[in-house]
C-alpha cells in the first residue's frame, strides 16, 4: 500500500530533523509556519515563522548538548491536510534525562507544513526536564 503524500512529507521531515538537515526542513515549511510547544518552561510557547521554528530546533540541540533524539513510531492522516505523529524522544540535560512519548499534529496546505501542535505524554515531567 502506498503511503499518503502527507504522511511521506512528515516522515521526510522527521528524517531531516534526525540528521540535523535544517535546509530540507526549511523547504518543507511555509515562511509563516508556527510551532506550538506546550508547557511552562523556557522552551514552551509559540514559535512563529520558519526561522523561529528552526531556531527552536537549534535550542533543543544546544540545551541538551546534542543528545536530543526523536524516533518516529506512527503517522496518521485524515486526507484533509492533517497528519498526527506519535514519537518517542530522549535527551540529557543538566544531570536530568527524559524518555517520553509525544506527538505533533501537523497542518499541511498544498505540499507545505503550516502549523505544528506539539503534545507530550507527561507535561509535568517535561516542565521539570527543561526547568
Amino acid at each position: 500500500m502506498a503511503e499518503h503524500p502527507h504522511a511521506a512529507l512528515i516522515r521526510k521531515g522527521y528524517e531531516a530533523f534526525s540528521r540535523g538537515d535544517m535546509d530540507t526542513l526549511r523547504g518543507m515549511m511555509t515562511s509563516d509556519c508556527t510551532q506550538h510547544v506546550p508547557g511552562s518552561h523556557k522552551l514552551s510557547g509559540d514559535f512563529k515563522g520558519v526561522d523561529a521554528v528552526l531556531g527552536y530546533y537549534g535550542q533543543l540541540a544546544a540545551e541538551t548538548q546534542g543528545t536530543f533524539r526523536v524516533e518516529l513510531l506512527h503517522l496518521f492522516v485524515d486526507g484533509r491536510g492533517h497528519v498526527m505523529s506519535v514519537h518517542r524522544f530522549t535527551a540529557e540535560r543538566a544531570g536530568r534525562t527524559v524518555d517520553m512519548a509525544g506527538g505533533i499534529v501537523f497542518r499541511i496546505v498544498g505540499d507545505k507544513i503550516t502549523d505544528l501542535d506539539e503534545c507530550v505524554e507527561d507535561l509535568t515531567a517535561t516542565n521539570g526536564f527543561w526547568a
